[in-house]
């Protein structure tokens, strides 16, 4: 009778556990789902598209200054006037004469040379819409790799939910054990209580690790864009890909980087830059023109009223002479601003190679690890399976059990942990050769 109530308390406890993890059995987001998903929905990454869509609309001859502008105008005015006016031969004096003026025009301006500022400008419009662009492209492989980051993250949290099931259930046999002795005197009280302390402390430590479960996937639905309480299944493994290859991710690196690429861009930038304000040495050149309406009418005037219409056409041109140096000013900060840029190139290039070179570092040490690490939970699982078998027959003390058994636990703890370490490294390394794209299936 007892042990019947044994095993209804344990079936219980399973099922009271399981419940509260919270997952929804059903369909798995697989993570280039979620990946699509946050690219889709992520607040960040829709602002970061606003932006790089205002770049390339900004990039039109237009706003580069190649196109004329046109405008209209017009006016009409009243008057009501009284008038005294006198000459030496007639004088004369009107009340509430009524006048009125109306005006219409339209004018073009087009500036045929300005230095070629004008294709300079475009250029640096295009060249800002590929900044943007860039950018984006930056912070969705950052989003990516968050994203990637908490996904195996919650993969490792539920194995070692696994693990610490597992543990309770040996814990809980162990008891069992324990009480069965205890019946036959072939044990104290003392270990029993041992034994009921080490499967409470196995029981909190399911309980600390169900809590952080709950707080990745609330941030994980937070990247992207989820209500806090979705709920959703992952895959059972993190999947770690053994053969990257160093010499080849370096080459992308140096060629695809999405910040040594915008680093590149801000030195074209500057160049750019430098060349607009030299062009403003040059005289600019702008053909005007116009056509004109014009009506008058004056009740108390000698001219009742005239009107004239017309067409005028014209070129203005403008000569820089002298402006208090200030144009060889700018020339020099310029010139300052385009080094400082080579700079910052050549010191966020040195930058990334150190993260890159660290990031493949412990990729081998996480393989290395993992390799390791199997062959001791190989290890640790047959050495618990004699153990436990000692344990019925009393060759090994309860100490030597329980020693047995956290051998284990740690052993599978620092499997699961070389392995999220390299997922870590490998989505870095992919990030930083602009190759992230890899870790999704074809």
């Amino acid at each position: 009778m007892m042990k019947k109530y044994r095993i209804f308390l344990r079936a219980l406890l399973l099922a009271l556990i399981l419940s509260s993890v919270s997952v929804v059995k059903g369909q798995v987001l697989t993570l280039e789902e979620a990946i699509f998903e946050g690219l889709d929905n992520n607040f960040g990454i829709l602002l970061f598209r606003n932006q790089s869509e205002i770049a390339s609309n900004n990039v039109t001859l237009g706003n580069a200054g190649f196109l004329p502008t046109l405008s209209a105008t017009a006016t009409h005015t009243e008057r009501i006037e009284d008038s005294n006016f006198e000459t030496a031969v007639d004088s004369r004096s009107t009340s509430g004469a009524r006048s009125s003026n109306t005006n219409a025009a339209l004018n073009l301006s087009w500036t045929l040379f300005d230095g070629l500022q004008m294709f300079r400008a475009y250029d640096r419009l295009s060249l800002l819409k590929d900044v943007s662009d860039t950018e984006l492209r930056l912070q969705m492989e950052f989003l990516v790799a968050r994203i990637t980051a908490a996904y195996n993250n919650i993969i490792r949290i539920e194995q070692q939910i696994r693990i610490l099931l597992n543990n309770i259930e040996v814990s809980e046999e162990r008891i069992s054990i324990e009480e069965t002795k205890v019946d036959l005197g072939a044990a104290s009280e003392y270990d029993l209580l041992q034994a009921r302390s080490d499967l409470n402390a196995d029981r909190a430590a399911y309980i600390r690790e169900r809590n952080g479960l709950i707080s990745a996937r609330i941030t994980f639905n937070e990247l992207l864009s989820r209500s806090p309480s979705e709920e959703f299944e992952v895959t059972e493994e993190i999947m770690v890909d053994r053969h990257l290859d160093r010499q080849n991710l370096f080459s992308l690196f140096l060629s695809n980087n999405s910040e040594l690429s915008m680093a590149r861009m801000e030195n074209s930038l500057r160049a750019i830059e430098l060349s607009e304000i030299a062009g403003e040495r040059y005289p600019e050149i702008i053909f005007n023109s116009a056509y004109s309406f014009n009506r008058n009418e004056n009740a108390g005037g000698f001219i009742r009223f005239s009107e004239s219409t017309g067409f005028s056409a014209g070129v203005t041109a403008r000569f820089p002479i002298f402006d208090g140096f200030n144009q060889n000013r700018r020339i020099q900060n310029a010139q300052v601003n385009r080094r400082s840029a080579e700079i910052t190139y050549d010191a966020r290039k040195l930058q990334l190679q150190a993260e890159f070179e660290m990031a493949y570092s412990t990729y081998l040490q996480s393989l290395e690890l993992i390799h390791l690490e199997e062959q001791n939970l190989e290890n640790a699982e047959l050495t618990l399976e004699i153990a436990l078998e000692r344990f019925r027959l009393g060759t090994i003390t309860s100490l030597e059990f329980r020693e047995a058994q956290r051998t284990l636990l740690q052993a599978e703890n620092r499997l699961i942990s070389a392995k999220f370490d390299a997922k870590i490294a490998e989505t870095e390394l992919l990030q930083l050769s602009g190759s992230l794209n890899s870790i999704f299936p074809d």
